[in-house]
């Protein structure tokens, strides 16, 4: 077992696996690949695998294996990863119409960072992203790592209610809001894409491990393919 790598209780049922101390696109590309060959290596003994930035939540059936076992196909799939790059994982492309009418915060992080609306735009949109971790809500995609030119804290009031399909920035993450929730992150635009749909053959259309690149689109566009303002 490589020695970045280690395994702790978490729970009656349930091991977590570190694969590093720091996020990236190369641990969360070997956390990806650690989640396949865990499914294939456990299969019905597995109950539910929940990857996150740098680690991996292994839950099991305490009825059919026990901890011994399982962290011992653990160690065995982690020493038999092949080599993972950061460019593996599905290209997902995500429409966002920018604008200040869209995107409340353009204009204020726009000027806060001595830019052009434009130039955020740019900068968020001809960045590749790598889908770290999904919670918060069902379909929230934590992506990474946004441009420090255009990197911005979180609000300090959090916004009681931000709406469906915004799409955001806090510190050097970005993400669409899946519904309308209460939120402290920085809207820049909105997508008139279904971050989660639980009626879909494929209720999420981003998964993690995958690569997300922003396609910038105009009002029409994104009024026509079901976006709301």
């Amino acid at each position: 077992m490589p020695e970045s790598a280690h395994i702790q209780s978490a729970g009656e049922s349930a091991l977590i696996v570190y694969l590093g101390t720091e996020s990236s696109p190369e641990v969360a590309a070997r956390v990806q690949a650690l989640g396949a060959a865990l499914r294939h290596s456990l299969g019905s003994i597995l109950i539910d695998l929940v990857p996150s930035y740098a680690s991996l939540l292994v839950i099991y059936d305490p009825l059919r294996s026990d901890r011994y076992h399982v962290s011992q196909c653990i160690r065995t799939s982690l020493s038999d990863l092949p080599a993972v790059t950061a460019g593996n994982g599905r290209l997902v492309e995500i429409p966002v119409y920018y604008s200040p009418e869209s995107g409340e915060d353009l204009e204020g992080l726009a000027s806060s960072k001595g830019l052009s609306t434009q130039d955020v735009i740019d900068i968020h949109s001809e960045q590749e992203y790598r889908v770290y971790a999904i919670g918060f809500a069902p379909g929230f995609a934590y992506l990474g790592d946004v441009d420090t030119r255009i990197a911005a804290p979180r609000l300090s009031t959090p916004r009681q209610s931000v709406p469906r399909g915004a799409v955001a920035i806090a510190d050097r993450q970005t993400a669409v809001y899946p519904a309308a929730s209460p939120g402290g992150w920085n809207l820049i635009g909105r997508s008139p894409l279904k971050m989660f749909d639980p009626l879909a053959t494929e209720p999420m259309p981003v998964h993690v491990g995958d690569r997300v690149r922003f396609k910038p689109i105009g009002r029409a566009e994104f009024l026509d393919a079901g976006g709301s303002l």
